[in-house]
């Protein structure tokens, strides 16, 4: 059939813009060359090429494996360069293949590096000195010890162990070896099964609290999670108010509830054991206060009567309520 001039004219036009069209797509496809090769292939982390170029997978592979850590995210403008950290390096760099042993970089985060702890830490806090946590560094105990934060933090790798609860208590222990026996006695908080770490209750980057605690006081911790025992109430154990840990030790004994010993030898170290008289200096001087029970406590337990260890509520004004009675 033979084909009208129009409709000629037509045909050839949609094969014209249809190869067009093709080798536009196939253009679009085709693999970029020379600076938009090199810069698809490195985005921002072009300052890392004269160091990859030794330190490549077949030598240190290890090392690379920042590259899935969000100190390796390629697309985030913010993400540091080998030499962010580890300075310009320049004499390491020129001397790539030559004199043996080369010389170091100008800055190292292993255990045995020469570089003053303090310089170390400088070049983290470039980045990270605006978080609210580590606002109390300068002057504290870490850091008056000359702490790095490479002794605890792991930058080469996708899992930091301290930045998780179950792997964290062990590079905590590493340094707090008393806290790694009592973590393991009998009454203690759920760290060894993971469900709690170190940094719950502590600040390893520093702390307006005592200890590295993460409040101000020892007693505003615990009452973060332990809310029923803050009160207030009616009548207050003294002990209480002052410091959960005059009876307690958080991190672990062989006594049930925490308890520093059972009681009634724990009772004892305020209470007189003889004459049940609670002769407390500065609180009930003189002992006046249990006179009345002489001879009847002998051989029992103080939790017989006194249930009620961090306060009770009991309106009445008797003798009972005071005591922290059920």
């Amino acid at each position: 059939m033979k084909m009208k001039l129009w409709q000629k004219v037509v045909t050839l036009a949609a094969l014209t813009f249809g190869l067009a069209g093709a080798t536009a797509s196939f253009a679009a496809d085709a693999p970029a060359t020379g600076a938009k090769q090199e810069a698809a292939k490195d985005l921002v982390l072009t300052g890392d090429a004269k160091c990859t170029r030794c330190h490549d997978e077949s030598d240190v592979p290890a090392v690379l494996k920042i590259g899935k850590t969000k100190h390796g995210t390629k697309a985030d403008g913010r993400t540091p360069t080998c030499t962010s950290c580890h300075g310009d390096s320049e004499a390491h760099i020129k001397n790539a293949g030559g004199t043996d042993p080369r010389p170091q970089v100008d800055r190292l985060f292993s255990k045995k590096s020469t570089t003053p702890v303090a310089e170390r830490n400088e070049a983290c806090l470039t980045c990270h000195q605006k978080d609210a946590k580590r606002s109390h560094w300068e002057g504290s105990t870490h850091q008056s010890r000359d702490v790095a934060c490479t002794s605890c933090h792991q930058i080469h790798t996708e899992h930091d162990k301290v930045r998780d609860k179950k792997t964290q208590p062990e590079v905590c222990f590493a340094c707090h070896k008393e806290q790694r026996t009592q973590i393991n006695k009998v009454s203690h908080h759920p760290i060894p099964e993971g469900k709690m770490g170190c940094s719950d209750c502590h600040n390893p980057h520093g702390s307006t609290g005592p200890k590295l605690l993460v409040r101000d006081s020892v007693n505003a911790t615990c009452y973060t999670c332990h809310m029923e025992k803050r009160g207030p109430f009616v009548w207050n154990h003294q002990p209480v108010t002052d410091d959960c840990a005059t009876c307690h030790n958080p991190h672990g004994t062989n006594t049930a509830s925490l308890l520093k010993s059972r009681p009634p030898f724990l009772c004892q170290q305020c209470h007189e054991p003889s004459s049940h008289r609670g002769n407390i200096p500065g609180l009930n001087p003189g002992g006046s206060a249990g006179a009345g029970t002489m001879g009847i406590t002998s051989a029992r337990g103080c939790l017989n009567c006194h249930a009620n260890i961090h306060g009770g509520s009991n309106p009445t004004n008797d003798a009972g309520s005071r005591s922290l009675r059920r």
